[in-house]
Order: structure tokens, then sequence, then C-alpha cells
């Protein structure tokens, strides 16, 4: 086996080599085999079999979406697609997380990705991070399950919560000001002087 993967890694390197290291490119065959290779491989044996202590219920589904909707759409999209400039532009690109490579993996592989994250991808490690705790994977692990049933209610509620860049949260401020019937004015470009 170890043969195997020595052998298919010098090749994944040897096709690399020969075209560039771009991350613009679409993954080959071989790389996308790799790339599944390694995130089932990044899994050791006994954490597959871990089984999920958090039951799964409306609360737990409301806190993942929400958990999920600030700090993993971003990469993996609202719905699981990956369809983000983010998912799309990593190498290899973010897995449709809706499709049967993630939802026929065990509640435990799941887990531990998301605790210690998959080398040779952009998934990072968020075990034991100050703002995210084990009872917080497997509730991400509890909504991953629910991504191909997701409705479009839930969508948009998770829109609410994704991330707003700094002029977003000006637009959003500034039209609410209009609504209240506050004054508004464009802001003026302050004179230059030299």
């Amino acid at each position: 086996m170890a043969v195997l993967v020595a052998g298919s890694a010098m090749a994944v390197v040897f096709v690399l080599s020969a075209r560039g290291f771009s991350a613009r490119d679409q993954p080959s065959g071989l790389e996308r085999w790799f790339a599944r290779w390694a995130r089932s491989a990044s899994v050791p044996r006994d954490a597959r079999s871990l089984v999920n202590p958090v039951p799964n219920s409306a609360e737990v589904q409301a806190a993942a979406r929400a958990h999920w909707a600030d700090h993993c759409a971003v990469c993996h999209a609202n719905d699981g697609s990956g369809d983000t400039p983010m998912g799309k532009r990593s190498y290899p690109p973010a897995p449709d997380m809706r499709l049967a490579p993630t939802q026929e993996m065990t509640d435990g592989a799941l887990f531990y990705i998301i605790q210690n994250g998959v080398r040779f991808s952009g998934m990072p490690a968020w075990g034991n991070g100050s703002n995210h705790d084990a009872e917080d994977s497997w509730k991400l692990v509890r909504f991953i399950r629910h991504l191909p049933q997701l409705t479009l209610e839930e969508k948009k509620e998770m829109e609410k919560l994704n991330p707003k860049s700094p002029d977003e949260l000006r637009e959003e401020q500034e039209e609410e000001r209009f609504l209240k019937g506050e004054d508004y004015h464009e802001p003026q470009a302050s004179p230059h002087h030299h």
C-alpha cells in the first residue's frame, strides 16, 4: 500500500511540475483522486467509529446553521455546495458536502476532519479554538447530514448571518437610516490639500 501511495504522490508531483502549481487550474482526475485519498487518509481508523453524542433537535440544527453561516459558508456556501469564490478558488476546490463522497463518511470521520483539518487542502483545523469546541463540531456534523434537505427558508435565514464586508455593512446602515426617514446625504469627497 505504501508503494502505491508513494507512486501516486510522485505521479501527482510529476503532472503538477509539468504544468506548474497554479490553483487556477481545474484538478486532473489523478489530483481529484489524491484529494479524496488525502481526506480519507487524514482520519485515523479509531476516529471513524466515533458516535455523535449530540442528539439531533431543532435547537441543535439552528445553532449549527448559525455557526455554519458565520464560519463555514465562506468556503462551503450556505447550502454546502462549495459554490463560493473561496470554495471554487481553493485547490482542490471545496467539495459539495451534499453529495455521496461526504454524506457517506461516518459521523466520526466528519467530526475528526472539522476538528483537525485536512493536509494538502484548504480545510483548516477548528478544534480546540477559542470560539469552537467539540460540541460545536458534533453539531456541525448534524447540520452536514441535513444539507441535502436544506430548505429555502433555512438558506434565507442563513444569508442574514453570513459575515458582511465593511462596504456591505455601511450600505445596510445607510439603507436603514433612509427607511427610518433620517436625513441622509451622500458623503462628499474631502478637498485635497497639497
